[in-house]
């Protein structure tokens, strides 16, 4: 059964149930991918998935079911199921629904093909064959992937909301291994497009050319240092501590910004954004998982703590607007907080210009174990990472296994510089772009 006339048999199912406030949230997912490894096919899966999860509130209570059945029987199962939960849960918190009539933006989607079984391969094969003649010390481990993935997401209420937004998107994953013939080094790239207009040759010898940097690589020594943390390490590092922007670990106490909008977060050099239509973000909304009106917007302006990220309820509490960033992480996942790509502004130096200015330190390219090393709520962290050295101003002696720690408030307060261009080195939602950033001092501890 399609989604359009399975909500017309749940909205009357509503009815007869006495149900009058009421929200409807789809998700269909249609998902291929090819994975070769030195040019021979290992895996090929092809998967339909998704479902629809049905709230309603029953005498101020919230109850909430789900399926991944669209059939009549299930209609009404569904909304049977969501009243009872309404009649027999606690009240957690307040919860509000979109109401109609809102104006929505202006909003693309990722112009993509949607690539046959045959495309697919032949895109992996074209990777795999520019990764051969990537570089001198490319080994014949490396693999491949391509991917092509069409979603749909739709909500309808009870207020009049009743929206749809359809999204493909094409990937190209190159996972190069390189050895010196004493060790091994990877490194990868992940790049969203139509295949067939991508620059493989380059993406593969970008990708050869970071792995074979790091061979041989060493250990920083222990000190402080200025540190200039890469567009790679700075996607890590801001979406480790994403959460702390958000309005409802706020109000639960679990974020260090609770209380300070509208005062000084950070160093004046620093501007960072929420933007759902960021021209290189794939995943484009015009509307949240509540069906709000999705927009870009300043969390820190000029060093200010602008706002947090709010859905509906979190803005009431706080007698708000939300600004659109209620997220269902898959159709039966509640409603959390999310941005959509979270953009660092650029400064005004070129990347020389930041390393001159850094003088001695290290450059961190690579950030790991941010699960287990990073505190979201205090803002402590420490972190394995990779880079290099910097001595006078230049990149020399790549390094490796060493730590990063500060605290992530502590770092925004000690940006001095950033370079002039922002880098999305991944593709997700949520996601970051973000320039080379240069922080004062930071401990590292190494040999």
């Amino acid at each position: 059964m399609e989604f359009q006339d399975f909500k017309i048999i749940v909205s009357d199912a509503a009815k007869k149930a006495g149900i009058g406030d009421y929200e409807l949230y789809y998700v269909s997912k249609e998902e291929s991918e090819v994975s070769l490894f030195n040019g021979e096919p290992t895996d090929f899966t092809a998967s339909l998935s998704g479902g629809v999860a049905f709230r309603c509130i029953v005498g101020g209570h919230m109850g909430s079911a789900y399926t991944q059945e669209l059939s009549p029987e299930q209609a009404e199962s569904l909304v049977r199921r969501a009243k009872d939960n309404a009649l027999t849960l606690e009240k957690e918190a307040e919860v509000f629904f979109a109401e109609g009539g809102a104006a929505y933006p202006e909003c693309r989607p990722a112009a993509m093909p949607v690539l046959t079984p045959d495309e697919l391969m032949n895109a992996a094969l074209a990777a795999n064959e520019a990764l051969k003649g990537s570089h001198e010390k490319i080994t014949d481990r490396c693999s491949t992937q391509a991917v092509t993935l069409q979603t749909q997401t739709s909500l309808m209420n009870s207020r009049g909301v009743d929206l749809t937004w359809t999204n493909a998107v094409d990937a190209v994953i190159l996972s190069a291994v390189v050895s010196d013939g004493i060790e091994d080094n990877d490194d990868f790239a992940v790049k969203a497009g139509d295949p067939a207009a991508l620059d493989l040759k380059k993406i593969a010898k970008e990708t050869a050319a970071r792995a074979a940097a790091k061979l041989g690589a060493g250990v920083a020594p222990t000190g402080m240092y200025p540190v200039i943390f890469a567009p790679e390490a700075m996607y890590s590092l801001l979406l480790t501590f994403v959460s702390a922007f958000s309005a409802e670990n706020a109000r639960k106490g679990l974020s260090a910004l609770q209380g300070k909008e509208g005062q000084i977060i950070a160093s004046p050099a620093v501007t960072l954004s929420d933007d759902p239509f960021y021209p290189e973000n794939v995943y484009p909304r015009p509307f949240d998982g509540e069906g709000s009106p999705t927009a870009r917007k300043d969390l820190i302006a000029g060093g200010v703590l602008k706002t947090l990220l709010y859905d509906l309820s979190t803005a009431h509490a706080a007698g708000k607007q939300t600004t659109g960033n209620a997220s269902h992480s898959g159709y039966d996942s509640p409603v959390s907080i999310q941005p959509y790509t979270l953009v660092l502004a650029p400064g005004k130096l070129t990347e020389e210009e930041l390393l001159a200015k850094c003088g001695n330190g290290v450059w961190i390219d690579s950030l790991g174990g941010t699960h287990a090393g990073a505190n979201p709520i205090s803002g402590d962290f420490s972190l394995q990472s990779s880079g290099f050295m910097v001595e006078n101003g230049r990149k020399t002696a790549a390094v490796r296994s060493f730590t990063v720690s500060g605290n992530f408030f502590d770092l925004l307060k000690s940006i001095t510089d950033l370079s002039d261009k922002a880098v999305m080195p991944r593709v997700g939602l949520p996601t970051v772009a973000s320039p080379a950033v240069l922080v004062k001092a930071l401990t590292i501890s190494g040999k």
